[in-house]
């Protein structure tokens, strides 16, 4: 009788008992994946909030050129002056409709014994010209006179409270994030940076020139300067658009968010497009203007209203972000030809 000394196989354990006695190793990595989703979702939706309710909130004119003449100017400009206004005193109602034309002053009061004449501009700003055009009624109501209201420059009539100018923000901006979005799917890899760049400007001069057409013809929003305008909305669009390319180019589809969440939710509510830049507060203000999206609209303005006044500012920065993704794409196509030099060859 033999006796076998092997010490049993232990058994497999029960797979449920198993689970249940396995340290919880991977059980804390998708509650703290979910929290951090959860938190960041909440973030963007609050600073998306900020972005396009706070400037809305504290909308109204922030140093505002406003130009005053007439006998009783003087003592107008140093009872206005302030965080509201910058007053300037000109000689006469001459002197003070060529600043408006000018764009040196967003709009005027001419203060005369028999009448106060209110100038504005409402194409560079309808809530501005609100402001003065009820700035003037005051004025006309304390010294017992009558107010006239003169648009030097308004809205066509088509479309006389600019509808279609506010309407074209979005579109504006999508126009610079759409092309990069499809260009990087259809021509994947850093050997169609060429391909991309080239789509990129054909999509700007083809976009500029259709959304220059249903502002024109469509909306009658616009009633000149077509071939101008196109271009302006052109260099828009790739100013928005080239970036993009060469933000994903270089930092991959990180970048190209980055740049995103930038240009929506704070590009598009900082633009001023349908205010005017001197309705938000001056911080925001200038560094809306200083995006592309702010910049296209100053543009946009000033080519379609003012005869191209006021245009040079936009389009430095214009060129100057379009200058950047350029260089942006140049540096990656750079990087991966060194990557690819040094592979070695099989």
């Amino acid at each position: 009788m033999s006796t076998d000394l092997t010490p049993p196989a232990a058994s497999e354990p029960d797979g449920d008992a198993s689970r249940s006695a396995a340290p919880p190793t991977g059980g804390r990595k998708p509650v703290a994946r979910l929290a951090a989703i959860v938190l960041g979702l909440t973030a963007a939706i609050t600073v998306m909030l900020c972005a396009f309710a706070l400037p809305s909130v504290n909308g109204g004119p922030h140093h505002a050129p406003l130009g005053v003449t007439g006998p009783a100017a003087p003592a107008v400009q140093e009872r206005l002056d302030g965080d509201a206004w910058d007053v300037t005193v000109y000689d006469d109602t001459e002197a003070l409709t060529a600043a408006i034309e000018n764009r040196d002053a967003v709009g005027g009061i001419s203060l005369e014994s028999d009448g106060v004449t209110v100038l504005t501009a409402t194409a560079g700003g309808q809530l501005i010209s609100t402001a003065i055009g009820g700035l003037g009624e005051t004025l006309a109501d304390q010294q017992h006179v009558s107010a006239t209201v003169r648009d030097l420059v308004p809205f066509p009539e088509d479309d006389p409270r600019g509808t279609g100018l506010t309407g074209a923000a979005l579109p504006m901006v999508f126009g610079g994030m759409l092309p990069a979005i499809v260009l990087l799917q259809v021509f994947p890899g850093h050997a169609k940076l060429r391909t991309r760049l080239a789509g990129v400007v054909a999509f700007a001069l083809a976009a500029g020139a259709a959304v220059s057409a249903v502002l024109t013809y469509g909306t009658g929003t616009l009633d000149d300067n077509f071939w101008i305008t196109s271009l302006g909305l052109a260099l828009g669009m790739a100013a928005l658009a080239v970036p993009f390319l060469g933000l994903e180019s270089l930092f991959g589809y990180a970048g190209f968010g980055a740049c995103s969440v930038v240009m929506m939710f704070l590009g598009n509510p900082l633009s001023g497009l349908s205010t005017g830049p001197h309705w938000l507060p001056d911080g925001w203000s200038t560094f809306g203007q200083l995006l592309p999206p702010g910049a296209s609209g100053s543009l946009l303005r000033a080519n379609a209203y003012f005869d191209g006044t006021g245009a040079g500012g936009p389009v430095l920065v214009l060129t100057a972000w379009a200058a950047v993704g350029l260089v942006l794409m140049l540096v990656a196509d750079r990087r991966n030809r060194r990557k690819g030099a040094a592979r070695p060859t099989v």
